[in-house]
Parts: C-alpha cells; structure tokens; sequence
C-alpha cells in the first residue's frame, strides 16, 4: 500500500510539473466550454438591416418601430431607392431588406391586402431562412392586432427573395468555411511540426551549421507545405464547381491569390507555434487548440458572430479564418471584385507581417 502511494504521489508531482499537461487537463476544458457556452447558439440578434420606405405612411412605420424594438434587428439605415439594396448587401454590413411598396397604408385600409419584400444574403441559408422568419412572425403579429380593431381582417404578405442562394443550399455557406480550416491546419500543423521534428532529433544544429542560411532551411520547410496547400486549393474549387454545383462568379486569379496570402499567414503562424514549442506533441496541441476550435466558432463559418458576446466578437477579429472566409464568400459567392475585399486583405497582410517577424525573433533567440 506504502508503494502504490508513492506512485501515486509521484504521478501527481509528474502532472503538476508539466504546464502542457495541465494546460490539457484544465484549460481545454473551461476553453471550449467558455465558446461552446456563449457561441452554439441558433437565435439571431441584432441582425443588420435595411429599410425602403416607398410609403411613409402610419403601417409602414409602426411595422419599422416593431422591428427596431425587437432583439433580432438593428435598423441599419433607411434607403431611399430599391436600387441601393444591391450595393448596400455588397457591402457586407447587413444581412436583410425590408422594402414597403407605396400605398401600403392605402392598399391595407381599402383592399384589406397588401405586401412587403424580404430580401435576404442567403450566402448563409440558415440566417436568411431564420431572418425572413423573424421579419414574417413581426407583420403577423402587427396584421393580428390591426383585425382585432376591424370586422374586415386585413392580410399583409411577406414576398421573400433569396440573394446569392436562392435554392438556400448548404454548400455555399460550408465551402468557405471548410477551405480556411482545411488551408490552415495543413500549414500552421505542419509545418510547426515538421520544425519541431527536427529540435527534438537533433538534426536542426545540422542543418544550421551548414553553408545554408537559417533562413533559407526555414523556407525550404514552408514551400512543400505551401505547394500541397496549393493541390488542396484546387481540389477544393474542382469538387464545389463539377461535384457541388457552386460556381466561381467572381475571378479565379484574385481567389486563388487570397487563399495563397491565407497560406502564408498560416506557414508564418506555423513558425512561430515552432519557436515556442520542444516537442511535436507541443506543436500539434497548440495548432490544433489555436486553429481549429477559433475557426469552427469564431470565423462565422458555423454560428453567426452578431449573436456572440462583444468580448468574444473582439477576439474574432485576431482569427485570420474569418477574414478569409468574408472574401472566398464575396469573391465566389457575390462576384465581388478587389475593391470590395482590400480591408480584409491588409488585415490579412498585417498578421502574415507580424507572425513572421516574431517567430524570426524567437527563431534566433531561441538558436543562441
């Protein structure tokens, strides 16, 4: 008994004086269950929309206070003209928009009938399907109470338009989301690994003594990764055009030039996860707990970011997969130009910027 005591007691002291097994015992845990808690959510709030008020009469207006009174919307502004919808989506700051024919009032009062178009992003299926709810289930309740005041029950039709997937199928949503997970973990797990093999087998003072310059033997680690992230690319883009009917409408060069800057984002990252690791294990956990859960959660990709607490929304923005997955959205599901995705890809730009300089940093500190 005094043995297996002792055992125990050692393993306890093994445990506790090794910080990764007690980031995987305590800290993977209170982390998803932290993202999970406040992230898996399928109500929608505060989303961004649009008005056209072609009526400005009393109906329209009180159907607007509805909808700027309820949790699920945020007014974003009042349009003048229907052909400003189209840019206003483009945009990207909204998701929906309510447009109020003339006469709504009138139409309403004398032919106890009249409608109101819902157009919706469905790039994203379940938010524009979810939305148009919303929108129908606030003028129900508005047409309730007008025929609870009149012997004639009035009937207000919502006309729903789909924009960019008017078939609302699933592949257009998960596709964008899929290749910045996909991009990401090869690069960043790979080639953090790949490095760390070399620490732990001893061959990295090797190579670094030789007439190569350390940098060039960390390039020459990132560019198979690069090239097979480049085959994944375009069996990627094959498969969603001739297997999942999802064309490209914007341009192929541009969105193959994007995904190539998330790749080199994440060989940068996968470098810098290689100066702070000793082991390969080390490198995979922390590419796999950095990459994958921020991706999954807080890229959009899976639960919309709008409905996520303002502290989670602020660490959203450091996740480069979010970035990423607005442009492959706007580029091969709105035939969106440079002009539209530039923000994204200087943000996208700084991150590649900052991950090399400190992984080059810690590389040479480290190598000291």
């Amino acid at each position: 008994m005094k043995q297996l005591l002792s055992f125990v007691k050692k393993e306890f002291y093994q445990v506790f004086r090794d910080s990764k097994t007690l980031v995987m015992l305590f800290g993977l845990p209170v982390v998803q269950i932290v993202l999970f808690g406040f992230a898996l959510t399928n109500e929608l709030k505060n989303a961004n929309v649009v008005v056209v008020d072609n009526a400005k009469d009393l109906a329209s207006q009180q159907i607007i206070n509805k909808m700027e009174g309820s949790n699920f919307f945020h007014v974003e502004k009042t349009l003048w003209s229907s052909s400003q919808i189209d840019a206003a989506f483009k945009s990207g700051k909204i998701k929906l928009a309510v447009v109020f024919p003339a006469n709504f009032n009138t139409d309403l009062l004398h032919l106890n009938k009249a409608s109101v178009q819902v157009i919706a992003d469905a790039s994203d299926p379940n938010t524009a399907t979810q939305l148009s709810s919303y929108v129908s289930s606030i003028v129900t309740d508005y047409q309730t109470q007008l025929s609870q005041n009149s012997a004639m029950p009035y009937t207000i039709i919502p006309e729903v338009r789909m924009l960019y997937n008017p078939d609302l199928r699933g592949a257009p949503n998960f596709v964008p989301g899929v290749m910045a997970m996909v991009l990401l973990l090869v690069c960043v797990m790979m080639t953090s690994v790949s490095i760390v093999r070399e620490k732990e087998l001893g061959t990295m003072e090797i190579l670094l003594v030789s007439p190569v310059k350390p940098i060039m033997v960390i390039i020459s680690k990132a560019i198979p990764y690069l090239i097979l992230s480049w085959i994944n690319l375009g069996a990627i883009l094959l498969l969603s055009v001739y297997a999942l009917d999802l064309p490209i409408k914007g341009s192929v060069l541009l969105l193959v030039a994007e995904s190539t800057l998330l790749i080199i984002t994440a060989l940068s990252l996968g470098l810098y996860i290689s100066t702070i690791t000793k082991s390969q294990q080390a490198a995979m956990f922390a590419s796999m707990l950095g990459m994958m859960l921020p991706t999954m959660l807080l890229s959009g990709y899976m639960f919309p970011i709008e409905n996520m607490p303002i502290v989670l929304q602020v660490i959203s923005n450091v996740v480069p997969a979010k970035w990423y997955y607005i442009i492959v959205k706007d580029v091969m599901l709105k035939g969106l130009g440079f002009s539209a995705i530039w923000k994204e890809t200087v943000i996208l730009i700084g991150m590649t910027i900052f991950f090399i300089l400190i992984a080059l940093r810690n590389f040479k500190i480290r190598l000291e």
